[in-house]
C-alpha cells in the first residue's frame, strides 16, 4: 500500500452507518414505505397493495422461521406465476434461507434429484402438479415438510401436504422485523438455487448470492427504464433465473405484477389491454406464440408495450411480426449462471431510418453489456486472446462480473472449468462487430463444419424463418462421407401452410444465402423442446443419424 493510500485507510473502517450488505429484499421495505396503497399484485380477482403484499411476505418468513428454517437451509417451491411464487422470492430469503424455484415442467425423477441435491427442508407446491410431486416424494427417500397451494384458479389436484399455504401464512406474524431479522450477514450469502436444464446427465445447481441478485435487478431497472408506472405481465416463468430478476426489479420501483397462471394467448391480449400492461418478457417461443395467435385473440391495445426476449436470437421475421402488432422488441442475452440478462441490444438513433427488415436484423443481435456486467468479450477459448471486432472471427462469448453465479453446488470440477482463465465461459460462439455489439452464431456444440468451413446453424434458421410457411425451425449437422457434415433442417410448418416440399425449402434457402450453407435435407414435423421451451438439438442430432 502506498503512503497516499494509507492515509485514506487509517481509522476509516466499515461500520453500520457506512456499509450495509446489498440484498434485493431491501426493495420490498422501500416499496411498502413509498407506495403502501399502490396495487402490487393482480391475480384473477385478487388485488394486493404493497402494504398487503409486504405483510404476506413477512408472514411467510415468520412461519418458516417458526418451523426452524434459517440461514443456509433450502426452501423449494413448485408453482406457476401466482402470488405464492412471488411471495417466496421475498419471504424465503428474509429468513436467511435459499429459495429453490422448481421448473414445473420437469419429471418426477429429476425433481426428486433436485430436492435431494439441494437438501430442501420445505416444499411449497401447487395442487396442479400433485401427480408429479407425489411421484417425486415417493422417490425422495426422506421426510420433507410439504405445504399445499390451493389456488382458486388451479385445475383440480390432490392436496399432499400437512396444510394449505394460506393457513401456513397464519402461523406467522406480519410484524417480522424488516431490518435486523432478515438482513444477510454477508452479501455473498446464497439467496437462490436454480438448476440448469442440461441435455445429458443430472442438472447443475447454480448458486446466486444477494449481491448479484441486487445488482442484476438494478441493472434491469436501468436498462429497461422501469418506474412506478411499470406493469409487467408474467409470461416469463418465475422459476427461470428467478424471472430474470424481474421478481425483485418490478418491486424495486413500485411497479405492478400481473400474474398469469398459464400462457394462453386468448387471455394474454385482453389482460394487456385491461391492466395497462407495458412490459412483457419471454423466450422467443413466447413471441412466436403471440405472433401466430389466432386473429380473434389479438385484442388491440393503446399503450406501448415493451418486449424483452432472451435465449436464442429471435428470427428477424418474428421481431417484425411483433412490431406490426404494436410491441417494441429488445433482444437480451444471458444464462442461468448470469442471473438472466447480461447483455442487451441497445437502440441506436440511426436505426430509426432503416426499413423494418433491416432494423430487425440489427435488433436480433445480442448487443452490448448491461450496466452491471463489468466485462464482456469474444475470446478464443484455446489461446484466451480476444478476437478482432470484425463481425466475422468466431470465438466464445465470455463475461465477468458481480452478476455471475457463485458456482455450481457440490460440483467443483464444473465450477473450475466454467471460470477458467478468470472468465465465465458461456459455451456460446459469436462474433464481435466493429460497433462493439456481439452476435451469437451458435452454441459450441451446434456449429456445423462442412468441408472445413464453419456454418452457423442459427444463420440457416434465420433464413428458414423467412419462408412464409415456416413457423419453427432448427438445424443440426448430418454426417456426410464427402464433406464430414452437412446441414439438416427440421421444420414445423404453420397450420395453414398447405403443401410444402423439402426441395422447395432448400431452393428457398439457396436463393437467400451461400449455397454451401444451405440444408441438404429437410424433415417436417413438431420439434422436441426442453421444459423451458428450448429446442432439443441433441434429440435432433440423434434422429439425423437415422436419415
Amino acid at each position: 500500500m502506498s503512503p497516499q493510500q494509507g492515509i485514506f485507510e487509517l481509522g476509516l473502517g466499515q461500520n453500520p452507518a457506512n456499509h450495509q450488505p446489498l440484498t434485493p429484499i431491501s426493495f420490498l421495505a422501500w416499496a411498502e414505505e413509498v407506495y403502501p396503497d399502490r396495487t402490487a399484485v393482480i391475480h384473477g380477482d385478487q388485488r394486493f397493495t404493497y402494504a398487503e403484499f409486504g405483510k404476506r411476505c413477512r408472514r411467510l418468513a415468520s412461519a418458516l422461521r417458526g418451523r426452524g428454517i434459517g440461514k443456509g437451509d433450502t426452501v423449494a417451491i413448485m408453482s406457476p406465476n401466482i402470488p405464492p411464487m412471488l411471495e417466496a422470492h421475498w419471504g424465503v430469503p428474509m429468513t436467511g434461507a435459499v429459495l429453490n424455484a422448481l421448473n414445473f415442467r420437469l419429471d418426477a425423477p429429476t425433481i426428486a434429484f433436485i430436492l435431494n441435491h439441494g437438501e430442501a427442508k420445505v416444499l411449497i407446491t401447487d395442487k396442479e402438479f400433485s401427480a408429479v410431486i407425489k411421484d417425486a416424494l415417493a422417490e425422495l427417500g426422506r421426510d420433507i415438510t410439504v405445504i399445499d397451494i390451493d389456488d382458486a384458479l388451479a385445475p383440480s389436484g390432490e392436496l399432499l401436504g400437512e396444510m394449505d399455504y394460506e393457513a401456513f401464512l397464519n402461523e406467522g406474524t406480519s410484524d417480522f422485523d424488516a431490518g435486523s431479522d432478515f438482513w444477510p450477514d454477508d452479501e455473498w450469502d446464497a439467496i437462490c438455487l436454480n438448476y440448469t436444464s442440461g441435455t445429458t446427465g443430472n442438472p447443475k445447481g447454480v448458486v446466486y448470492h444477494h449481491r448479484g441478485a441486487f445488482l442484476n435487478a438494478m441493472g434491469n431497472v436501468a436498462v429497461w427504464g422501469l418506474n412506478q408506472e411499470t406493469v409487467l405481465i408474467w409470461t416469463l416463468p418465475m422459476f427461470h433465473c428467478n424471472g430474470w430478476c424481474f421478481t425483485w426489479a418490478v418491486t424495486a420501483v413500485g411497479g405492478m405484477h400481473v400474474c398469469l397462471r398459464h400462457l394462453d394467448t386468448e387471455k394474454v391480449f385482453p389482460m394487456i389491454r385491461d391492466h395497462g400492461v407495458n412490459l412483457v418478457c419471454g423466450a422467443p417461443i413466447v413471441l412466436n406464440m403471440l405472433v401466430h395467435a389466432p386473429d380473434d385473440h389479438k385484442v388491440p391495445f393503446e399503450q406501448r408495450v415493451d418486449v424483452y426476449t432472451g435465449g436464442a436470437a429471435p428470427p428477424s421475421t418474428v421481431i417484425a411480426g411483433m412490431e406490426r402488432m404494436g410491441f417494441s422488441v429488445v433482444h437480451a442475452y444471458g444464462l442461468t449462471e448470469t442471473y438472466g440478462p447480461s447483455t442487451y441490444c441497445a437502440w441506436q438513433d440511426d436505426w430509426n431510418t432503416l426499413e423494418l427488415d433491416a432494423r430487425s436484423q440489427k435488433m436480433a443481435r445480442q448487443g452490448v453489456r448491461c450496466h452491471t456486467l463489468f466485462d464482456q468479450s469474444v475470446i478464443d477459448p484455446e489461446t484466451m486472446e480476444h478476437v478482432p471486432a470484425d463481425g466475422e472471427t468466431i470465438g466464445e462469448v465470455m463475461v465477468r462480473s458481480n452478476t455471475v453465479m457463485k458456482g455450481y453446488l457440490k460440483n467443483p470440477t464444473a465450477t473450475e472449468a466454467a471460470f477458467a482463465g478468470g472468465w465465465f465461459h458461456t459455451g456460446d460462439l459469436g462474433v464481435m462487430h466493429p460497433d462493439n455489439y456481439i452476435e451469437i452464431k451458435d452454441r459450441s456444440k451446434d456449429i456445423i463444419i462442412s468441408g472445413g468451413e464453419n456454418i452457423s446453424s442459427l444463420e440457416i434458421e434465420e433464413t428458414l424463418y423467412k419462408h412464409p410457411a415456416v413457423m419453427e425451425a432448427a438445424v443440426v449437422a448430418k454426417p456426410d462421407e464427402k464433406w464430414g457434415e452437412t446441414p439438416c433442417a427440421f421444420v414445423t410448418l404453420k397450420p395453414d401452410a398447405g403443401e410444402v416440399s423439402a426441395d422447395e425449402v432448400i431452393e428457398f434457402c439457396r436463393g437467400h444465402m451461400a449455397h454451401f450453407k444451405t440444408p441438404k435435407a429437410v424433415v417436417f414435423g413438431p420439434l422436441p423442446k426442453t421444459s423451458t421451451g428450448k429446442i432439443q438439438k441433441y434429440v435432433l442430432r440423434d434422429q439425423v443419424k437415422e436419415i
